[in-house]
């Protein structure tokens, strides 16, 4: 089998999780991009341009799935796997799922729920007495960079907003306030399986920094019947949705699967090969039947509370501690020089954790912490 991946800049959800998925299957793959010298053995491609693309899959060789886990990459793949007749995402949906001012304008069209929202142009003017407070965001952003809640003087944010991404669109939105959590979805031709879910726990206002996400797989019939409307069902989905006091309201829909070694988290806590499943969707398979065990997990973030150099950290490793199963990812390594952002650049490490029970895993983790600390100065 023939399996052509889209892809930016190399991630560990690749890498460590579809790659290796991929070669577990049999599969032949070519790496598509537009960044070849950071990619063994890929192939150069300019992959945001869905004509660019269906052309090289031409001159390869005929695909038997085309994949991308790319936040930036869904439309085209999904415009170059129906091109091919394979099966794959509704290009519409990817593109409205992208679009945050897309996603606000289709859900209130069908009904499910009105949230304010205004999309402001890279020369639009602010609109003056808007009531505050609200969320300004990029349009298409991802990773929390340049969101942040504005409780006065709109215009002196978008200001600084445009500074660092001049002519790219934003959108200002009604603050929702509330528990934030997510649903994580899987669909093949058939049908949207639900995986389950997390609690996100965010940093301080006014940046929307996810500091630790916990096991959490309560399904959400409102969430559900968003995901309908915007035509969200085939291959992996990570919806984040916030509890209102008026109701779920949805925050984003990423059209991939969770990112952050949360997708580790998430194949640790159901022990099933979650990265194969999805490219078996793509592949024309059916997801397999399955049923929520009783495992916890949790994942923390190691975000950095200063700037400064890194003088300690502890490796990639995973042990075992009790009954609770435990690894650490560094995303920085010592030397490194740390700039904050408050975003989720800002990560150190991640800490992920699976056991029975939330007490258990908090208190492995912690230990480990306490442990193998890590030193900025």
């Amino acid at each position: 089998m023939r399996l052509y991946l889209t892809a930016l800049k190399p991630t560990d959800s690749v890498t460590d999780g579809f790659l290796p998925a991929a070669r577990a299957l049999g599969c032949e793959v070519i790496i598509l991009t537009d960044r070849p010298e950071r990619h063994p053995h890929a192939v150069a491609c300019d992959v945001r341009d869905p004509r660019a693309l269906i052309d090289t899959v031409e001159q390869l060789g005929r695909p038997d799935a085309i994949f991308s886990n790319s936040d930036h990459l869904q439309t085209e793949t999904a415009l170059a796997a129906s091109y091919f007749g394979l099966p794959g995402k509704d290009w519409r949906a990817c593109a409205t799922a992208k679009n945050k001012f897309l996603t606000r304008r289709r859900l209130a069209e069908a009904g499910i729920e009105q949230v304010f929202s205004l999309r402001l142009g890279p020369g639009d003017p602010v609109p003056e007495n808007l009531p505050c407070p609200v969320v300004l965001k990029p349009r298409e952003g991802v990773a929390s960079e340049d969101v942040m809640l504005v409780e006065k003087d709109l215009a002196r944010a978008v200001a600084e907003v445009r500074r660092r991404r001049p002519g790219e669109a934003l959108v200002v939105e009604e603050y929702l306030e509330g528990p934030l959590r997510t649903l994580e979805t899987l669909g093949d031709e058939s049908g949207l399986r639900v995986l389950g879910g997390f609690e996100t726990s965010l940093g301080a206002l006014p940046y929307f920094v996810e500091e630790r996400l916990d096991w959490a797989p309560e399904p959400d019939a409102h969430v559900l019947a968003a995901l309908r409307a915007l035509g969200v069902g085939f291959g992996a989905c990570h919806t984040e949705y916030v509890l209102t006091s008026d109701g779920p309201r949805i925050v984003e829909v990423n059209y991939r699967v969770i990112g952050d070694h949360c997708d580790f988290l998430l194949a640790d806590v159901l022990g099933v090969p979650l990265f194969e499943w999805i490219l078996r969707v793509h592949l024309g398979e059916r997801v397999p039947d399955f049923t929520h065990g009783s495992a916890y997990g949790s994942a923390v973030s190691l975000v950095a509370d200063r700037e400064g150099i890194v003088k300690e950290a502890p490796g990639h490793e995973s042990l075992t501690t009790g009954d609770v199963r435990l690894w650490h990812r560094p995303l920085r390594e010592v030397g490194d020089v740390v700039t904050l952002t408050r975003t989720n650049r800002d990560y150190l490490g991640v800490v992920r954790g699976v056991g029975p029970s939330r007490e258990l895993v908090d208190a492995a983790v912690q230990n480990y912490r306490a442990a193998r600390p890590w030193v900025v100065e």
